[in-house]
């Protein structure tokens, strides 16, 4: 009888794992001799320019701000830091269907438009009134509260 196949397989096999590793070998000495060794100080430093940009440049001099410690703020604000802002606010409606019961205000401060619904109007309001209102998050963004005609 032959011999098996299996064995030509192994063969096989195991001049491929002696070829992988030649080949690792290889790329280890070249990565060795490519490697830059001894490095001096000047080669290795990075300084960061005025827009915040890596640069292997030092930077102008000239250019240097001074900048106050007190003026670094590190961390979130504060709640008590916050400015209390007047939670009542005005706007004009710039759209609102009674049938369907929805509509736009266009706030005075921010110029965003804000969504009000039927249930939260105190007051019967039409297109380009003057309003008064309250602002809160809903599932959509936000949302009109206690909507009623501004007397002002």
């Amino acid at each position: 009888m032959g011999k098996s196949q299996a064995t030509f397989g192994k063969k096989e096999n195991e001049k491929k794992r002696l070829k992988k590793r030649n080949e690792k070998a290889e790329k280890k000495e070249e990565r060795q001799a490519n490697a830059k060794k001894g490095q001096g100080l000047e080669e290795m430093l990075a300084y960061v320019d005025e827009d915040g940009n890596i640069s292997a440049t030092p930077p102008d001099p000239k250019k240097k701000r001074e900048i106050k410690t007190e003026d670094i703020r590190i961390g979130a604000i504060r709640q008590e830091d916050m400015v209390e802002e007047d939670p009542i606010r005005k706007g004009t409606v710039t759209f609102f269907n009674d049938s369907k019961g929805y509509g736009f205000i266009k706030d005075k401060l921010t110029q965003q438009s804000i969504f009000v619904h039927a249930n939260n109007v105190l007051q019967q309001i039409k297109e380009n009134d003057k309003v008064s209102f309250e602002v809160e998050m809903g599932p959509k963004g936000p949302s009109a509260t206690g909507v009623k005609l501004d007397t002002e």
